[in-house]
């Protein structure tokens, strides 16, 4: 490693230990003692709870987390983390954020249960027509629809998971022209979300009664392989207007946690557009 690479991670750790020391005081001035039941008597020159307190909170030691909240470099473990967050009343966001501060990875957030969207993402869905657009939950069931995605892609109202419905919706297998390529990525995207959350037994429920389904799916899922995308090309032939040609960009709800939201835009120069736009003129 050359030696500017060090000398940027050593600036880039500092920059991080500083952060993390105005966080974790500015998390602590906000807390009164009232609040996390110390008692409020008594003058107090800072506003807030004091150090030990904190340390108290947590069940650490004071010198251990005075030394964290001074930004020092020292070993810290998601245990204690997760109890120092605790103490300081840390929502998701803001326990995320004290992980990366501390040099390690975040807690993955627990995912919310199915659930439709709220009027402000469904107004987002029905503006986006005539573009295709439809959410769909962590273990990709839909949960909204717009009408031009059932138009253009071949979706009913039989269709209630989006990997069940690639692999045994008859139409929707027609009308996409790259099914065979695009196969293997779909059911390794599947397993990569499956592995976030290795304690849900509805993924292996799902996989389990598609291999009953889909040969196809069947055989692709014994390779056990795991891909992620936040991006593809989606081409469908339609039998009304011809080709069509999206760009799908996927973009994770974060008031819905495991819930993605995925926007389907015309490439440009394919004659995409006018096509849908004669397809749900008709």
């Amino acid at each position: 490693m050359s030696s500017t690479a060090v000398n940027h991670g050593h600036r880039d750790s500092a920059r991080r230990r500083e952060e993390l020391r105005e966080f974790l005081r500015s998390r602590r001035e906000r807390l009164s003692p009232g609040a996390v039941g110390f008692p409020e008597a008594g003058r107090r020159r800072t506003p807030g709870l004091r150090r030990e307190e904190v340390a108290v909170l947590a069940g650490v030691g004071v010198s251990w987390y005075t030394w964290l909240e001074q930004g020092r470099d020292i070993k810290v473990s998601d245990d204690v983390l997760d109890a120092v967050a605790q103490a300081l009343r840390l929502d998701d966001v803001e326990h995320a954020h004290l992980y990366r501060l501390a040099g390690l990875n975040p807690p993955q957030r627990r995912a919310a249960p199915s659930t439709p969207p709220s009027p402000q993402i469904q107004r987002l869905l029905d503006t986006w027509a005539p573009r295709p657009a439809y959410i769909r939950d962590r273990h990709w069931n839909f949960t909204a629809v717009n009408d031009a995605a059932r138009s253009a892609f071949g979706y009913s109202d039989t269709d209630h998971n989006c990997l069940v419905s690639f692999f045994t919706n008859a139409r929707f297998r027609v009308l996409h022209q790259h099914w065979d390529e695009i196969a293997p990525a779909v059911a390794a995207g599947f397993r990569a979300d499956a592995a976030r959350y290795p304690g849900d037994p509805e993924f292996t429920r799902i996989a389990m009664e598609l291999t009953k389904l889909s040969p196809e799916f069947a055989q692709l899922w014994a390779r056990h392989d795991a891909a992620e995308h936040t991006s593809a090309v989606k081409a469908v032939d339609h039998p009304d207007v011809g080709v069509m040609v999206f760009e799908a960009t996927l973009l994770p709800l974060s008031e819905y946690p495991g819930h993605h939201l995925i926007l389907h835009n015309p490439v440009a120069g394919s004659g995409t557009e006018e096509r849908l736009e004669r397809l749900l003129g008709s």
